[in-house]
Protein backbone atom coordinates (compact mmCIF):
# COMPACT_ATOMS: atom_id res chain seq x y z
CA UNK A 1 0.00 0.00 0.00
CA UNK A 2 1.56 3.05 -0.87
CA UNK A 3 0.58 6.15 1.04
CA UNK A 4 1.38 10.12 0.96
CA UNK A 5 3.91 9.03 3.79
CA UNK A 6 5.63 7.23 0.84
CA UNK A 7 5.39 9.85 -1.97
CA UNK A 8 6.83 12.64 0.83
CA UNK A 9 10.24 10.21 1.99
CA UNK A 10 10.28 9.58 -2.21
CA UNK A 11 10.70 13.61 -2.46
CA UNK A 12 13.15 13.65 0.26
CA UNK A 13 15.22 11.09 -1.79
CA UNK A 14 15.01 12.62 -5.25
CA UNK A 15 15.38 16.34 -4.21
CA UNK A 16 18.10 18.25 -6.14
CA UNK A 17 18.54 15.15 -8.87
CA UNK A 18 15.39 16.24 -10.91
CA UNK A 19 13.79 19.17 -11.96
CA UNK A 20 10.37 20.57 -10.04
CA UNK A 21 9.03 21.39 -13.39
CA UNK A 22 7.25 24.62 -13.96
CA UNK A 23 3.21 25.25 -14.65
CA UNK A 24 2.00 27.70 -17.29
CA UNK A 25 -1.52 28.68 -16.76
CA UNK A 26 -3.28 29.26 -20.21
CA UNK A 27 -5.74 29.40 -22.30
CA UNK A 28 -7.47 25.97 -24.64
CA UNK A 29 -10.02 25.73 -27.57
CA UNK A 30 -12.85 23.48 -25.80
CA UNK A 31 -16.07 22.74 -27.85
CA UNK A 32 -18.07 26.19 -26.95
CA UNK A 33 -14.66 28.61 -26.10
CA UNK A 34 -11.66 29.07 -24.76
CA UNK A 35 -11.10 27.18 -21.55
CA UNK A 36 -8.59 28.14 -18.86
CA UNK A 37 -5.78 26.09 -17.85
CA UNK A 38 -3.10 25.28 -16.05
CA UNK A 39 -0.71 23.01 -17.67
CA UNK A 40 2.32 21.19 -16.08
CA UNK A 41 5.63 21.18 -17.89
CA UNK A 42 6.80 17.87 -16.62
CA UNK A 43 8.19 17.16 -19.74
CA UNK A 44 10.84 18.91 -19.50
CA UNK A 45 11.77 16.79 -17.15
CA UNK A 46 15.30 15.16 -17.03
CA UNK A 47 15.11 11.85 -19.71
CA UNK A 48 11.82 13.85 -21.55
CA UNK A 49 8.69 12.06 -18.85
CA UNK A 50 7.78 12.06 -15.43
CA UNK A 51 9.16 8.55 -15.24
CA UNK A 52 12.88 9.43 -14.07
CA UNK A 53 11.24 10.30 -10.94
CA UNK A 54 9.74 6.86 -10.24
CA UNK A 55 13.27 4.74 -11.45
CA UNK A 56 15.44 7.27 -9.54
CA UNK A 57 13.77 6.81 -6.54
CA UNK A 58 13.67 3.05 -6.74
CA UNK A 59 17.43 3.02 -7.25
CA UNK A 60 17.84 5.00 -4.30
CA UNK A 61 15.94 2.86 -1.81
CA UNK A 62 14.48 -0.85 -2.86
CA UNK A 63 17.12 -1.25 -5.58
CA UNK A 64 19.82 0.36 -3.66
CA UNK A 65 23.73 -1.60 -3.79
CA UNK A 66 22.36 -3.09 -7.12
CA UNK A 67 25.11 -3.06 -9.73
CA UNK A 68 22.80 -3.69 -13.09
CA UNK A 69 19.10 -3.22 -13.56
CA UNK A 70 16.86 -4.79 -16.31
CA UNK A 71 13.95 -3.32 -17.43
CA UNK A 72 11.38 -3.82 -20.50
CA UNK A 73 9.95 -0.81 -21.84
CA UNK A 74 8.86 0.54 -25.29
CA UNK A 75 10.59 3.61 -24.89
CA UNK A 76 9.69 6.41 -21.81
CA UNK A 77 10.60 3.79 -18.77
CA UNK A 78 14.19 2.85 -20.55
CA UNK A 79 14.74 6.17 -20.74
CA UNK A 80 14.30 6.95 -17.17
CA UNK A 81 15.53 4.10 -15.96
CA UNK A 82 18.69 4.36 -17.98
CA UNK A 83 19.34 8.34 -17.09
CA UNK A 84 18.65 7.30 -13.62
CA UNK A 85 21.37 4.33 -13.70
CA UNK A 86 24.05 6.36 -14.95
CA UNK A 87 23.52 9.21 -12.66
CA UNK A 88 24.56 5.94 -9.60
CA UNK A 89 26.66 4.53 -12.18
CA UNK A 90 24.64 0.91 -12.58
CA UNK A 91 24.29 -0.76 -15.79
CA UNK A 92 21.09 -1.08 -17.69
CA UNK A 93 19.39 -3.11 -20.18
CA UNK A 94 16.16 -2.23 -21.78
CA UNK A 95 14.42 -4.66 -23.41
CA UNK A 96 12.53 -2.90 -26.01
CA UNK A 97 9.68 -4.56 -28.46
CA UNK A 98 10.61 -4.84 -32.10
CA UNK A 99 7.92 -1.88 -33.43
CA UNK A 100 9.11 0.70 -30.79
CA UNK A 101 9.66 4.15 -32.02
CA UNK A 102 12.86 4.57 -33.32
CA UNK A 103 13.22 7.76 -32.24
CA UNK A 104 13.15 5.95 -28.57
CA UNK A 105 15.41 3.17 -29.37
CA UNK A 106 18.15 5.45 -30.42
CA UNK A 107 17.94 7.70 -27.20
CA UNK A 108 18.13 4.46 -25.41
CA UNK A 109 21.46 3.54 -27.01
CA UNK A 110 22.82 7.25 -26.73
CA UNK A 111 22.38 7.38 -23.51
CA UNK A 112 24.81 4.24 -23.35
CA UNK A 113 21.68 1.54 -22.04
CA UNK A 114 21.99 -2.11 -23.74
CA UNK A 115 19.34 -2.55 -25.70
CA UNK A 116 17.65 -5.62 -26.73
CA UNK A 117 14.59 -5.92 -28.93
CA UNK A 118 12.61 -8.67 -28.68
CA UNK A 119 8.89 -9.29 -29.62
CA UNK A 120 6.06 -7.15 -30.99
CA UNK A 121 4.52 -6.40 -27.30
CA UNK A 122 5.73 -5.24 -24.14
CA UNK A 123 4.41 -8.52 -22.65
CA UNK A 124 6.38 -10.30 -24.46
CA UNK A 125 9.29 -8.20 -23.77
CA UNK A 126 8.77 -8.07 -20.20
CA UNK A 127 9.09 -11.89 -19.90
CA UNK A 128 12.46 -11.88 -21.47
CA UNK A 129 13.03 -9.23 -19.41
CA UNK A 130 12.55 -11.26 -16.69
CA UNK A 131 14.82 -14.10 -18.00
CA UNK A 132 17.58 -11.53 -18.40
CA UNK A 133 17.19 -10.35 -14.94
CA UNK A 134 17.59 -13.76 -13.81
CA UNK A 135 20.33 -14.75 -16.01
CA UNK A 136 22.71 -11.65 -15.19
CA UNK A 137 21.83 -11.60 -11.36
CA UNK A 138 20.41 -8.05 -11.80
CA UNK A 139 17.22 -5.99 -10.35
CA UNK A 140 14.56 -5.83 -12.90
CA UNK A 141 12.56 -2.65 -12.95
CA UNK A 142 8.77 -2.22 -13.48
CA UNK A 143 7.62 0.61 -15.82
CA UNK A 144 4.57 1.41 -13.37
CA UNK A 145 3.67 -1.72 -10.95
CA UNK A 146 6.23 -0.94 -8.09
CA UNK A 147 5.92 0.46 -5.06
CA UNK A 148 9.14 2.74 -5.08
CA UNK A 149 8.22 3.71 -9.04
CA UNK A 150 4.70 4.70 -7.91
CA UNK A 151 6.06 6.83 -5.02
CA UNK A 152 8.27 8.63 -7.43
CA UNK A 153 5.94 9.54 -10.21
CA UNK A 154 3.93 10.75 -7.20
CA UNK A 155 6.13 13.75 -5.91
CA UNK A 156 4.66 15.51 -9.18
CA UNK A 157 1.60 16.01 -7.12
CA UNK A 158 3.34 17.35 -3.95
CA UNK A 159 4.69 19.92 -6.18
CA UNK A 160 1.26 21.08 -7.44
CA UNK A 161 -0.01 21.53 -4.46
CA UNK A 162 2.63 24.00 -3.63
CA UNK A 163 2.49 25.73 -7.38
CA UNK A 164 -1.55 25.31 -7.36
CA UNK A 165 -2.89 25.66 -4.03
CA UNK A 166 -6.44 26.17 -5.15
CA UNK A 167 -8.07 22.23 -5.14
CA UNK A 168 -7.98 22.27 -8.71
CA UNK A 169 -8.68 19.08 -10.74
CA UNK A 170 -5.52 17.33 -11.86
CA UNK A 171 -6.04 15.23 -14.96
CA UNK A 172 -3.40 12.82 -16.07
CA UNK A 173 -2.64 10.25 -19.15
CA UNK A 174 -2.62 6.66 -18.04
CA UNK A 175 -1.40 3.46 -19.42
CA UNK A 176 0.02 1.19 -16.76
CA UNK A 177 -1.43 3.54 -13.66
CA UNK A 178 1.72 4.68 -12.22
CA UNK A 179 1.38 8.06 -12.58
CA UNK A 180 -2.72 8.11 -11.71
CA UNK A 181 -1.52 5.88 -8.40
CA UNK A 182 1.22 8.13 -7.34
CA UNK A 183 -0.74 11.49 -7.77
CA UNK A 184 -3.58 10.02 -6.48
CA UNK A 185 -1.64 8.64 -2.98
CA UNK A 186 0.05 12.23 -2.66
CA UNK A 187 -3.41 14.41 -3.63
CA UNK A 188 -6.39 12.53 -3.72
CA UNK A 189 -7.67 13.59 0.00
CA UNK A 190 -7.39 16.66 -0.83
CA UNK A 191 -8.41 17.62 -5.07
CA UNK A 192 -9.89 14.98 -7.40
CA UNK A 193 -7.01 13.24 -9.83
CA UNK A 194 -8.38 12.42 -13.42
CA UNK A 195 -7.41 9.80 -15.48
CA UNK A 196 -7.24 10.35 -19.26
CA UNK A 197 -7.24 7.27 -21.45
CA UNK A 198 -7.01 7.03 -25.39
CA UNK A 199 -10.62 4.83 -25.85
CA UNK A 200 -7.92 2.13 -27.68
CA UNK A 201 -6.57 1.13 -24.55
CA UNK A 202 -8.80 2.12 -21.24
CA UNK A 203 -7.28 0.07 -18.64
CA UNK A 204 -8.15 2.44 -15.77
CA UNK A 205 -11.95 2.17 -17.19
CA UNK A 206 -12.21 -1.63 -17.56
CA UNK A 207 -10.18 -2.07 -14.42
CA UNK A 208 -12.76 0.29 -12.98
CA UNK A 209 -15.81 -1.00 -13.92
CA UNK A 210 -14.81 -4.84 -12.83
CA UNK A 211 -13.29 -3.70 -9.39
CA UNK A 212 -9.87 -5.30 -10.79
CA UNK A 213 -7.50 -5.30 -13.18
CA UNK A 214 -7.87 -6.41 -16.34
CA UNK A 215 -6.59 -7.18 -19.52
CA UNK A 216 -7.61 -5.18 -22.63
CA UNK A 217 -6.55 -5.10 -26.37
CA UNK A 218 -4.31 -2.27 -27.20
CA UNK A 219 -4.67 0.08 -30.66
CA UNK A 220 -4.02 4.35 -31.80
CA UNK A 221 -1.93 6.70 -31.88
CA UNK A 222 -0.76 6.81 -28.18
CA UNK A 223 -0.25 3.13 -28.24
CA UNK A 224 4.03 3.36 -27.80
CA UNK A 225 3.67 5.56 -24.76
CA UNK A 226 0.15 4.21 -22.99
CA UNK A 227 -0.25 0.82 -24.39
CA UNK A 228 -0.37 -1.14 -21.19
CA UNK A 229 -2.53 -4.19 -21.66
CA UNK A 230 -3.55 -4.20 -17.89
CA UNK A 231 -3.58 -1.68 -14.68
CA UNK A 232 -1.27 -1.70 -12.64
CA UNK A 233 -1.70 -3.84 -9.00
CA UNK A 234 0.00 -0.61 -7.11
CA UNK A 235 -2.45 1.96 -9.20
CA UNK A 236 -5.68 -0.15 -8.49
CA UNK A 237 -5.46 -0.42 -5.21
CA UNK A 238 -4.59 3.46 -4.71
CA UNK A 239 -7.74 4.52 -6.75
CA UNK A 240 -10.28 1.87 -5.49
CA UNK A 241 -9.50 3.80 -1.60
CA UNK A 242 -8.92 7.55 -3.20
CA UNK A 243 -11.53 10.08 -5.56
CA UNK A 244 -10.34 9.11 -9.19
CA UNK A 245 -12.59 8.90 -12.07
CA UNK A 246 -11.57 8.03 -15.54
CA UNK A 247 -12.53 9.61 -19.05
CA UNK A 248 -12.00 8.32 -22.43
CA UNK A 249 -11.39 10.42 -25.95
CA UNK A 250 -10.54 9.35 -29.50
CA UNK A 251 -6.70 9.69 -31.17
CA UNK A 252 -8.73 12.31 -33.03
CA UNK A 253 -8.80 14.21 -30.05
CA UNK A 254 -5.35 13.50 -29.00
CA UNK A 255 -3.88 14.96 -32.31
CA UNK A 256 -5.91 17.92 -32.26
CA UNK A 257 -4.60 18.58 -28.42
CA UNK A 258 -0.72 17.80 -29.77
CA UNK A 259 -1.31 20.16 -32.37
CA UNK A 260 -2.69 22.80 -30.55
CA UNK A 261 0.60 22.72 -28.03
CA UNK A 262 2.98 23.15 -31.15
CA UNK A 263 0.66 25.83 -33.00
CA UNK A 264 -0.42 27.76 -30.17
CA UNK A 265 2.78 27.50 -27.04
CA UNK A 266 5.49 25.63 -30.01
CA UNK A 267 5.43 22.69 -27.49
CA UNK A 268 6.33 19.16 -28.67
CA UNK A 269 4.82 16.23 -27.40
CA UNK A 270 4.41 12.75 -27.64
CA UNK A 271 1.12 11.46 -28.31
CA UNK A 272 0.73 10.15 -25.21
CA UNK A 273 1.81 13.82 -23.26
CA UNK A 274 -1.25 15.47 -25.07
CA UNK A 275 -3.78 12.91 -23.74
CA UNK A 276 -5.01 14.97 -20.58
CA UNK A 277 -5.45 17.96 -22.53
CA UNK A 278 -7.43 15.98 -25.10
CA UNK A 279 -10.17 15.42 -22.60
CA UNK A 280 -10.52 19.77 -21.98
CA UNK A 281 -10.71 20.34 -25.47
CA UNK A 282 -12.49 17.57 -26.91
CA UNK A 283 -15.70 17.75 -24.07
CA UNK A 284 -14.87 14.53 -22.38
CA UNK A 285 -14.14 16.23 -19.50
CA UNK A 286 -16.05 19.58 -18.47
CA UNK A 287 -14.65 21.91 -16.45
CA UNK A 288 -17.15 23.05 -13.34
CA UNK A 289 -17.71 26.97 -12.85
CA UNK A 290 -14.46 28.62 -11.81
CA UNK A 291 -12.47 25.64 -12.04
CA UNK A 292 -8.76 25.98 -13.73
CA UNK A 293 -8.22 21.79 -14.15
CA UNK A 294 -4.49 21.21 -14.14
CA UNK A 295 -3.24 19.25 -17.42
CA UNK A 296 0.09 17.05 -16.59
CA UNK A 297 2.07 17.40 -20.10
CA UNK A 298 3.82 13.78 -19.26
CA UNK A 299 6.21 13.53 -21.61
CA UNK A 300 8.03 14.59 -25.12
CA UNK A 301 9.79 11.25 -26.46
CA UNK A 302 9.02 12.13 -30.27
CA UNK A 303 10.31 12.41 -33.58
CA UNK A 304 10.14 16.43 -34.10
CA UNK A 305 9.34 15.06 -37.86
CA UNK A 306 6.03 13.96 -36.72
CA UNK A 307 4.72 17.08 -35.56
CA UNK A 308 6.47 20.33 -37.52
CA UNK A 309 5.10 19.33 -40.64
CA UNK A 310 4.53 22.55 -42.36
CA UNK A 311 4.97 24.78 -39.17
CA UNK A 312 9.05 24.36 -38.96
Amino acid sequence: MIERADVVAARERIAGRVRSTPVLDADVPGPAGDIPVTLKLEYLQFGGSFKIRGSLNTLLHSARGCSEIVIASGGNAGIAAVTAARAQSVGCVVVVPENAPQAKVDALRDLGATVVLHGSTYEVAYARATELAAERNAFQLHAYDLPDVVAGAGTIGLELEEQVPEPNPILVAVGGGGLIGGVAAAVGMNRRVVGVEPEGSPTLHEAMKHGEPVDVSVHGVAEDSLGATRLGGVAMEIVARQTVSSVLVQDSAIIAARTCLWRQFRIAVEWGGAAALAAVMSGAYVPQSGERPIIVLCGANTDPRDLYGDDR
